[in-house]
């Protein structure tokens, strides 16, 4: 935490950068952003536990400002932590060494729409909604569209390496960012082109999507744009397990097919997500699929899909399922009964790996978390060609707050451990922020020391978001 001398003192030279208003000493302030999406520590707050919280939150409207407040934070190793929409669900924003919350909402606007090139230029701190309505007013989409687009922003997307629902045929942020500005610890600003691709070197966009914060601040960037599909459907699969249905979605897209949507629920999550709604016999696993673009290409690919799911074995429930997830892919943002409920706690472990230990890694994950009294169920989305990702989502419930927390991590110790040993990586797309800043080394090995060389460079002093990502823990 800062002293109230140099808190003082600080408090004066950014008021004089952002403007009085703009800088908040405010208790309920700093208290509100104190936390982020992470279950566990929304959990501690409903137990009556306080959360550590900013010395000051400072409210940028410009890449300068960002820039001065930077480099008054460098000046005087004030730790720095960003913030935008704070729907991150690893509490990558939460600011445990005190000191500046940067938070850039005020960053918001849509810069330019380029027609010809279908690019869209933003600032870092637009509502994901919100870019999305402003470019569908234009006949576009982003094609990145998270559970989370009513409360998390640009930004946020590209330092967490986010993913839509859609990933399967629009991509993955990092497939859809073109060109970035940053402002480095020190203050500098930096511009990485954008481009659609280029062989000038190492494409420097890259070290700064997925860094979290720990490296810079993305000011702005610069991402692709599809025009709106002229139609959408739905089709909705059936499989007797979890193996047949991971065959039919490999066979799919390995045969050039690319739906929008791509979305395999294992048995215990297709009875607690899918068979509340309609009739499914117990133990099977439903697959949802979408299809976006011209109705004729459309049309042919939902047929070869579901040609392909029949001959391993699916039986068809047509739209029904699929359309009705789509129509309340939100809801699931809110909490839940499972997340208020006393000493209950739930979350989400999003890993990823390539087909051939994809169900591996999940029946080795599913064990190690089941053997401490959770409720697992799990889903497979954001498939691709080569692999996909596993949503392994737990519920445990224990008598106190204390065995609660405790069992909570032992979950995710033996869940993380079996997928890193089955062949996994622990992410796809939630991040690392500071429920898997631990797990860092092993699942980078010797080339972490790399990531820590490149962050003692550009951060010298520690400043930028210290103990995220495993980067910068302060003593």
């Amino acid at each position: 935490m800062v002293d109230a001398e140099t808190l003082s003192i600080l408090k004066t030279r950014l008021s004089d950068v952002v403007g009085e208003a703009n800088v908040s000493t405010s208790v309920s302030d700093m208290i509100l952003n104190a936390h982020d999406a992470w279950p566990l520590s929304e959990a501690r707050i409903r137990a009556g536990e306080l959360l550590p919280t900013a010395d000051m939150i400072v409210f940028p409207a410009t890449t300068e400002e960002v820039a001065e407040v930077l480099k008054i934070a460098n000046e005087t190793s004030v730790p720095v932590t960003p913030i935008g929409g704070g729907a991150g669900t690893c509490g990558g924003t939460l600011p445990i060494y005190g000191g500046i919350q940067l938070d850039i909402k005020r960053m918001d606007r849509v810069l330019h729409i380029d027609h010809e090139s279908l690019t869209v230029t933003a600032e870092g701190g637009i509502v994901g909604i919100e870019l999305e309505e402003a470019v569908n007013r234009n006949g576009y989409t982003t094609g990145h569209t998270p559970t989370s687009l009513r409360a998390s922003n640009l930004g946020g997307f590209i330092a967490t390496r986010s993913g839509g629902s859609m990933s399967s045929l629009y991509g993955k942020i990092e497939d859809l960012t073109l060109g970035l500005e940053v402002v480095l610890p020190d203050g500098r600003v930096i511009e990485c082109k954008a481009l659609p691709r280029h062989s000038v070197g190492p494409d420097l966009k890259n070290l700064f999507i997925g860094s979290e914060g720990t490296l810079g601040v993305i000011t702005r960037a610069t991402m692709k744009l599809f025009p709106i599909p002229e139609k959408r459907s739905f089709r909705s699969m059936c499989f007797p397990d979890v193996h047949s249905g991971l065959g039919a979605i490999k066979e799919i897209l390995q045969s050039g097919i690319f739906p929008s949507v791509v979305r395999l629920y294992d048995a215990n999550d297709t009875a607690m997500s899918v068979s509340v709604h309609f009739d499914v016999e117990e133990g099977d696993c439903m697959l949802m699929l979408a299809f976006d673009g011209l109705p004729e290409k459309v049309d042919l690919e939902e047929q070869l899909s579901a040609e392909i799911c029949l001959k391993h074995g699916a039986k068809d429930y047509n739209e029904g399922p699929s359309k009705r997830w789509w129509e309340h892919r939100y809801d699931m943002y809110y909490p839940t009964k499972f997340t208020t409920a006393g000493y209950s706690i739930g979350d989400t472990i999003d890993i990823v790996a390539t087909y051939d230990k994809l169900e591996d890694v999940y029946h080795s994950m599913k064990a190690a978390m089941e053997a401490h009294d959770a409720v697992v169920m799990s889903h497979f989305s954001h498939m691709y060609p080569n692999g996909g990702s596993i949503y392994m989502i737990f519920f445990t419930s224990q008598p106190t707050a204390e065995e609660a927390w405790a069992t909570y991590k032992r979950i995710w110790d033996d869940g993380i451990e079996a997928c890193l040993k089955a062949g996994g990586a622990m992410s796809h797309q939630h991040g690392v922020g500071l429920s898997r800043s631990t797990y860092m080394e092993g699942e980078w090995g010797a080339a972490f020391s790399v990531i820590r060389q490149i962050k003692e460079v550009l951060d010298p002093n520690g400043i930028m978001n210290p103990g995220k990502v495993g980067l910068g823990v302060r003593e």
